[in-house]
């Protein structure tokens, strides 16, 4: 199983951005999809996860950030909106499936003030 995200750039405050995170070798169906972030000197903390039909949100990101995901394209996303300063961080996509857990390689957020 491989997952590759891509979406991650620059933008200011208040902006918003889209990260996606494509599967391969199993179903997103089959598994428990999340995402991660890790900031500079910071520990890897747990962002949002989607099982089913249900979604789940760290407080830091509740209201603000959306996970979905299409089955078609096998790919989960992350809508960031009202971005922070504090939102920086390496962005991580996490695939837990029957055969272990993968990670992707991320990809980079930077919110300017």
């Amino acid at each position: 199983v491989q997952v590759a995200e891509s979406g991650g750039g620059l933008v200011q405050a208040g902006d918003s951005l889209t990260l996606s995170c494509a599967a391969s070798g199993d179903s997103i169906t089959s598994c428990r999809m999340g995402w991660y972030r890790q900031g500079s000197g910071k520990e890897r903390e747990w962002v949002a996860g989607i099982s089913g039909a249900n979604t789940y949100y760290s407080e830091s990101v509740k209201g603000r950030f959306t996970m979905s995901g299409d089955n078609a394209k096998n790919t989960v996303y992350l809508q960031m909106n009202s971005l922070k300063p504090e939102d920086t961080a390496v962005y991580y996509c996490i695939a837990g499936c029957n055969t272990g857990d993968y990670w992707g390689q991320g990809t980079q957020v930077t919110v300017s003030s």
